[in-house]
């Protein structure tokens, strides 16, 4: 199947500021090439989002993987707003996504990681968000690893599970596991599991 949309011809004709918190939200007016060769201006809103970094700390010596839970007010639609995830951070100017993932794991589950695999770039919510997440799976030894964590500067109340690696995802099947980035990268890791095991050992 050709990709030819890739040629196709945008236009931003303008740019409207609605709210600047946390993040920023936006009001696009733009013009598109249709696939059926016409133009089409359209209004949309954009969350202008700075990107982030997703990690799953994986234990293969021993089968687990390390997931943190925290509260979560996009959730709050749900009955249990307290979602277990992912180490995650934002990317800050100067750094580069790998620090993040290092930054992050230590910040928010107490574990240094070893060595990390990238997994995928993907886009979370393209509809009405810019962000862009950056997945990985890190190396740790996960023995001993539990607790609260997060820092109090950043409202965070992050509390720390090490977790049977088929137990995880026998929770992406059942629901308890509900988020992109935690289902993206255990399903990734129940499928390159042996690869991995075998990448990681002859990784220098």
């Amino acid at each position: 199947m050709s990709r030819d949309t890739l040629n196709f011809h945008h236009s931003i004709d303008q740019i409207e500021h609605l709210y600047e918190g946390f993040y920023r939200m936006d009001r696009y007016t733009l013009t598109h090439q249709t696939f059926a060769g016409e133009t089409l201006t359209i209004q949309r809103e954009l969350m202008d989002r700075h990107d982030a970094v997703c990690v799953l700390p994986l234990d293969l010596a021993t089968g687990h993987v390390v997931l943190v839970e925290q509260f979560r007010v996009g959730a709050l639609r749900q009955e249990n707003p307290w979602l277990l995830e992912l180490v995650a951070g934002l990317i800050d100017k100067d750094e580069v996504p790998e620090q993040v993932a290092r930054r992050e794991a230590q910040e928010e589950a107490g574990v240094e990681l070893g060595r990390l695999h990238p997994i995928t770039e993907y886009l979370p919510s393209p509809g009405g968000t810019n962000e862009r997440v950056f997945l990985y799976v890190g190396e740790v030894d996960s023995r001993g690893v539990s607790g609260i964590h997060g820092l109090d500067e950043e409202g965070e109340d992050i509390r720390v599970h090490r977790i049977p690696l088929d137990q995880a995802i026998d929770w992406c099947k059942d629901g308890t596991i509900n988020n992109a980035a935690s289902l993206i990268a255990l399903q990734w890791v129940q499928l390159n599991r042996a690869w991995l095991r075998d990448h990681w050992s002859v990784a220098t």
